[in-house]
């Protein structure tokens, strides 16, 4: 196993990472930003309101987004089972 080898992995672990959760991250982003600008405008400073609209974007974000996190997945796992014969050489 050399450097390079394991720099690569991490640098596709991370691009990996920030693509699967870059839409779940955003769209809880926008939710919570258009929540807090209503709470602003209507003088509502209620904490928990926040929540359940994310929780509800968030839950529908995953299950239409969830067929192509699995196929990022995938195709990350299978990279990495075809590495291995080359990383024991």
């Amino acid at each position: 196993m050399t450097e390079e080898f394991i720099i690569h992995l991490m640098r596709e672990t991370f691009y990996t990472i920030l693509l699967l959760s870059a839409p779940v991250l955003i769209v809880s982003m926008i939710i919570g930003l258009l929540i807090s600008v209503l709470q602003a405008a209507t003088s509502i400073q209620e904490f928990t309101l926040t929540f359940v609209p994310k929780l509800i974007a968030v839950a529908v974000v995953v299950v239409l987004t969830l067929p192509w996190m699995m196929d990022i997945m995938k195709a990350f796992t299978v990279s990495i089972f075809q590495q291995i014969p080359t990383v024991l050489h």
